[in-house]
């Protein structure tokens, strides 16, 4: 069990609230995707409504621990302000008197944003005393920002030292989608991984192949299992140094009874670039001067079919080269199948976010996660130190601390 916002009350105390406002700008510092903003509204309206002093605290950007105008969080304000519906204070530091003075002269329903948090290098640090001069600053800290769980930064770590931590709707709902298909899925869980390279879902895949049903593998990362089964993959991308351990996890696949399913057929092109000449072939048909950048209309079939009686389904990856078309095909059709399924379909992070967004698809499925890497580290089965504090003993924490 993990402590959340619902278990505090709010009313008169100062509330820290660190949120993901990492959101993009354009050159005139307009806000250009206020998606992550949106996403910390439930969170930050009920710490209104119940009367809390809302103090919201974010990086923006990789200033390098130091102050730089054009990642300043200022230009946020006015829409933030026009999406709470009521005026926000800003601070122009996270820490120190500039902070402590807006903060104090909050009352109850008020709210108030600090200046970026990465300004000081102290933060990504998680320098001890930095950790406590933002503590300072509120009685409760709650965290929404699960896409920065999996950094140890005195934001969202260090601070927890102090502050009682609890979790906001957000990362509430990550924990328990994440957590469900990692410890108690309705059963048959199916994974769908896809991406570039199998270097980076190792660990993923290896903790998974314990717990599903079934697993999917399409994108790039494919062309190294086929290569280590003795499939001629032309030019498509292969991690050479990886192929005893794409052949090992197929054996363990065998041994404990998992499926592994991947492609069959896949499209080639030349090269990657929109329009050009494509083929769809046989994996064993593959040009030896072609790339392989979409699986296809038999290997769609084949998930299709994996997928159609499965109550749990987690994807992470594409299945091609999606940015360019027409090797986005296969992971519209993933995105389509995840949508008319009648089960749990949560979609984890970085790329098949982007895709599944892309495809106007994201409100079709049970779970988008903010998360990319935070995601990723989740599903390979380690222990978050932004979630970890949410379960620790308030009893235990140092002394001094404020409860």
């Amino acid at each position: 069990m993990f402590r959340t916002i619902r278990d505090i009350a709010l009313s008169g105390r100062k509330v820290l609230v660190r949120v993901d406002f990492n959101v993009p700008l354009d050159e005139n510092r307009n806000i250009t995707d206020d998606t992550r903003i949106r996403m910390a509204l439930p969170t930050l309206n009920h710490i209104l409504d119940n009367g809390g002093r809302l103090v919201i605290m974010s990086h923006l950007g990789r200033p390098k621990g130091a102050v730089e105008p054009k990642y300043s969080l200022k230009p946020l304000v006015a829409h933030l302000s026009k999406l709470l519906g009521k005026p926000v204070q800003f601070a122009e530091d996270c820490v120190g008197e500039k902070a402590a003075t807006v903060v104090n002269s909050l009352k109850n329903g008020e709210v108030a944003m600090l200046e970026n948090l990465r300004f000081h290098k102290e933060e990504e640090k998680n320098d001890p005393a930095f950790a406590k001069a933002l503590a300072a600053l509120g009685d409760i800290f709650v965290s929404d920002a699960f896409g920065t769980a999996h950094r140890a930064h005195a934001s969202t770590a260090g601070i927890a030292d102090t502050l009682p931590a609890y979790a906001g709707f957000l990362m509430e709902k990550e924990i328990n989608y994440l957590g469900k298909v990692t410890t108690s899925p309705d059963r048959p869980l199916v994974a769908i991984m896809g991406g570039a390279k199998v270097s980076d879902k190792i660990l993923v895949i290896e903790n998974l192949l314990e717990k599903v049903d079934a697993l999917l593998i399409g994108g790039g990362m494919a062309f190294t299992f086929l290569k280590a089964q003795g499939h001629n993959i032309g030019k498509s991308l292969c991690e050479h140094d990886k192929l005893d351990l794409a052949l090992s996890l197929i054996e363990k696949a065998k041994t404990s009874g998992r499926r592994i399913l991947l492609p069959t057929d896949v499209v080639t092109a030349a090269e990657i670039k929109e329009g050009v000449a494509t083929k769809t072939v046989d994996i064993k048909n593959i040009p030896e001067t072609e790339l392989g950048l979409d699986i296809g209309p038999k290997t769609i079939e084949a998930f299709a079919a994996e997928l159609k009686n499965a109550k749990t389904v987690l994807w992470n990856g594409p299945m091609g080269v999606f940015e360019t078309k027409p090797f986005d095909n296969g992971t519209r059709k993933i995105a389509e199948l995840l949508t008319n399924l009648h089960a749990t379909t949560v979609v984890g992070g970085g790329d098949s976010v982007a895709a599944i967004e892309q495809m106007g698809a994201a409100d079709k499925v049970s779970h988008v996660s903010t998360g990319g890497g935070a995601c990723l580290e989740f599903l390979e089965g380690k222990v978050l130190p932004g979630i970890e504090i949410f379960s620790r003993d308030i009893k235990e924490m140092a002394e001094g601390a404020k409860v």
